[in-house]
């Protein structure tokens, strides 16, 4: 478990504390490396080497200690991002992802013999342990933010199991991301509100111009009449965009 799940250096603070915790049951190594990532306008990410145009990588203006931390089970270890030559880099925003890898420590001691393996035989065994993974995205910001986004193309659909199915786009313009929870409210005929969605950090990176998204929403709300009521705003309440659909 990591948190806070993303960071931005935005101001006057150039170093920034990571909780690296181990909610597992073995004693694991993490290491810690950075990774370029491009999100693709379904909102999936793949990795890349080379920043699209328009878009800019941090790492070379971020430092991170210590790189590798081995934490027994439900232990913490606090990972230190700094930003390195701020006053060197130009007006912008700059994205990388740290990359936490979790390889499992052995319980088993060096050199030990399996002892359910026939020697006379000439069977290979192949044991084969996940390794697993998460990255955060790490956002330097210089220069004001000229970001803005809307929301369009707002439908409601139903699935074939009658789950109700909403789906939106996103377009950002500006210089900077935009970042923010998206909460759904379904209003009554009477006027009546009730949140039937919530999706936290909803992200549209840069350069992206545009996003896709959906959400499932309450089925218990027969969706006939009234209107549906879409929030955008970042997670400090500051309403980014917002968009209505009226149900007949």
């Amino acid at each position: 478990m990591i948190y806070p799940k993303r960071i931005v250096f935005d101001g006057s603070k150039r170093l920034q504390e990571l909780n690296l915790s181990n909610i597992g049951k073995d004693t694991s190594t993490y290491i810690i490396s950075i990774v370029q990532i491009r999100m693709k306008e379904d909102g999936g990410f793949e990795n890349i080497t080379q920043p699209d145009s328009g878009q800019y990588f941090a790492d070379k203006y971020l430092r991170i200690f210590p790189h590798k931390v081995v934490l027994a089970p439900k232990e913490t270890q606090v990972v230190k991002v700094q930003c390195i030559n701020a006053e060197q880099i130009p007006t912008g925003e700059y994205r990388s992802h740290l990359y936490f890898k979790a390889v499992g420590q052995s319980n088993k001691p060096l050199g030990d013999e399996d002892a359910s393996k026939d020697k006379d035989t000439n069977d290979i065994t192949v044991s084969i342990t996940p390794v697993f993974g998460i990255t955060i995205p790490a956002i330097i910001r210089i220069g004001e933010s000229t970001a803005q986004v809307s929301l369009s193309d707002v439908s409601l659909k139903m699935e074939s199991d009658s789950l109700p199915i909403l789906k939106m786009k996103f377009s950002r313009s500006g210089n900077m991301s935009v970042y923010g929870d998206v909460t759904v409210t379904y209003i009554s005929p009477l006027e009546e509100e009730t949140q039937v969605a919530l999706a936290k950090g909803v992200a549209v990176y840069t350069p992206n111009t545009s996003r896709w998204f959906q959400l499932y929403l309450d089925k218990k709300i027969k969706y006939t009449k009234g209107k549906i009521h879409i929030n955008y705003s970042t997670q400090d309440g500051v309403k980014l965009s917002e968009a209505d659909i009226l149900l007949q």
